[in-house]
């Protein structure tokens, strides 16, 4: 037996597919799989079969017409075809979490296609489908061509491949804000938005610090936050969630320290919560900066902490910030709100800071680097080309 892909066109009425599959049976062949494409011109019906042997290419493509198919394409296939589409999909967004810059090459293995091209200016006319070419424009700029002999793209692909290269994106950009860190002590953590994959790092964050330290960030009692609560300050509707890790920020790396920035109306509120052995190194203060540059660039009008009275440590941070703050106590806790400036327009520097930040150059601050960077720049992803 041989494995076999076969693509066609059926009228999208009773019975016609059953018409062919009958006409596949009287030449003992086994249908596998099947999955279904709606087009403008009817049912694009994909199907990998199982034939004897002595069944050639030709005689499949008549056992189609025979059984009323048409613009009918036939292929060998190999075992690794045997594998649903879902797990094929999976494993490639798999692929892509472990490597954004492996897009082209996804993008190929998931639509079979003979060449990806990137292009840095935007598709002319996105889409492409029912030809042998196919332009997908890509969320971070440019577009993706893909270009293959036969058989012509479906919508159905076009929606998966979009959908593929958007998850990209959003990977490609989450590896864009990745930054390390360089301490007044010479020690280094790597700086990137938190995702929910986060929860059970922050957890062991939270169990690692002492019930000082979290009494000082939530304000109460509440010294380990529920899994569903981390998600939502992981990922907020509005805002956004740093985390410092020890090290180049792998996967196994520890998490040190968290910083949540959340938006509400034109204000948004920022709490830190730094493991006990990480605090008084300036690690605080460069992730607070950090938060103020994320609430500048998202036009905020302010951003505000609420600190206990006595927690020292946080209030020489605010005051390190070098930054109006207004102050307003209520019983034992103190709200400082930092007015925001608007954005100074394309092109002009903000007067007196710092090229990362927007904040004012501190001595002493912690240096921000990216891969091969000179300190204080960060250094965008590459694009695939």
């Amino acid at each position: 037996m041989a494995l076999w892909r076969i693509r066609a066109t059926v009228d999208d009425r009773p019975g016609y597919l059953s018409v062919l599959t009958a006409s596949l049976a009287l030449r003992g062949v086994n249908i596998l799989s099947v999955q279904v494409h709606t087009t403008e011109a009817g049912a694009v019906d994909d199907f990998l079969v199982d034939a004897p042997e002595q069944v050639t290419e030709a005689e499949l493509r008549a056992a189609v017409e025979r059984g009323r198919g048409r613009d009918c394409w036939v292929a060998r296939s190999e075992a690794r075809g045997l594998a649903d589409e879902p797990t094929r999909v999976l494993g490639l967004a798999g692929r892509l979490v472990r490597d954004p810059e492996a897009t082209g090459a996804a993008l190929r293995t998931l639509l079979g296609a003979d060449t990806v091209t990137w292009r840095p200016t935007p598709a002319t006319a996105p889409g492409g489908v029912g030809g042998t070419t196919m332009a997908l424009a890509d969320p971070a700029g440019g577009a993706y061509e893909l270009c293959r002999r036969e058989p012509s793209f479906t919508p159905a692909e076009y929606a998966r491949a979009q959908a593929l290269v958007e998850l990209a994106a959003v990977l490609a950009r989450r590896d864009t804000d990745r930054v390390t860190l360089v301490l007044p002590d010479g020690g280094e953590v790597s700086v990137r938005a938190a995702t929910a994959e986060d929860v059970p790092g922050v957890r062991e964050l939270h169990a690692a610090c002492s019930p000082r330290s979290r009494q000082r960030r939530y304000l109460s009692g509440a010294a380990d936050p529920a899994p569903a609560r981390l998600r939502r300050l992981l990922e907020p509707v509005r805002g956004v969630t740093l985390l410092a890790t020890a090290g180049s920020g792998g996967a196994a790396e520890p998490v040190v320290a968290m910083a949540n920035l959340l938006g509400e109306g034109d204000e948004a509120e920022a709490a830190l919560l730094v493991r006990d052995d990480w605090q008084r190194r300036g690690l605080g203060s460069a992730l607070l900066r950090r938060l103020l540059g994320h609430a500048d660039r998202a036009g905020y009008a302010a951003v505000l902490l609420h600190v206990q009275a006595e927690n020292t440590p946080m209030l020489r941070t605010l005051r390190r910030l070098d930054r109006p703050v207004a102050m307003e106590r209520d019983g034992a806790v103190l709200t400082a709100t930092l007015p925001l400036v608007p954005a100074p327009p394309m092109g002009e520097p903000a007067s007196g800071g710092d090229a990362v930040t927007g904040a004012p150059a501190v001595a002493g601050a912690p240096a921000v680097t990216g891969s091969g960077a000179r300190a204080g720049a960060v250094v965008p992803a590459r694009r695939p080309g």
